[in-house]
């Protein structure tokens, strides 16, 4: 797991990377666009219900500025991962370029389509996995810390086949017999960077940049390992 942090340190240090810095951008507003969606559809909703049976509207408002930042807790690492997906590619082919420029030219950038059947496939792993944390996170209440431990453990383990996979998609057919592999990635390393990323995206500020920081840094993981098994460069 040792790589995991040279995997990080190198993603940040390409923050700073115009490509990277258009998916960042990207990314950030639309996830942030879909929440604010959210919020607007919770409050007309609300006010809707609460006039309906007589009591003042305002409440709507309150009731609103309450669940949002909630559910904005609770759902946004998995629809920040989710939008990032459409804009993977990007963030891999940036990482290419500039470490890895033997194994860009092997790369099968992905259609749209796929990228948009791995983002629904994604997205409802997620949601999948949680849904089946939450009865173990509910018997763990009594020991407060027990609940967060569950889903950082659950997403760890999502988010580091996620990130990983976003830059092998782009190689597994290339190398080889031409069919697809397995990710060459540990699993101890994938879960690793998975429990950075989740544990990024429970800070604010933080959390808007860990799901670029995370595929960049599985780009890393994957086309390291790459070089070590083929010998590229």
């Amino acid at each position: 797991m040792s790589a995991v942090p040279a995997a990080l340190a190198k993603a940040f240090g390409q923050l700073s990377d115009p490509a990277v810095l258009r998916v960042l951008g990207k990314s950030i507003g639309i996830t942030l666009a879909l929440f604010a969606g959210l919020g607007a559809g919770v409050y007309f909703g609300l006010a809707a219900v609460i006039e309906r049976y007589g009591y003042d509207g305002e409440w709507a408002g309150v009731v609103a500025a309450v669940l949002v930042p909630v559910a904005m807790w609770l759902l946004f690492r998995i629809v920040a991962l989710a939008v990032l997906q459409f804009f993977a590619d990007e963030i891999v082919a940036a990482v290419e370029a500039r470490h890895y420029p033997a194994l860009a030219a092997q790369a099968k950038p992905l259609p749209l389509r796929r990228e948009f059947a791995n983002s629904l496939r994604g997205l409802a792993r997620a949601l999948g996995y949680n849904l089946l944390a939450l009865p173990v996170a509910g018997i763990l209440a009594f020991t407060a810390i027990g609940p967060a431990l569950v889903f950082l453990g659950v997403n760890a383990v999502l988010l580091g086949r996620e990130l990983a996979d976003m830059a092998w998609l782009r190689h597994c057919t290339s190398h080889g017999d031409g069919a697809e592999r397995i990710n060459p990635v540990a699993r101890g390393e994938r879960f690793a960077l998975g429990a950075v990323v989740a544990g990024m995206m429970l800070v604010p500020f933080a959390n808007l940049l860990a799901p670029v920081i995370g595929a960049a840094a599985g780009t890393h993981l994957v086309l390291r390992r790459l070089e070590q098994d083929e010998g590229v460069r």
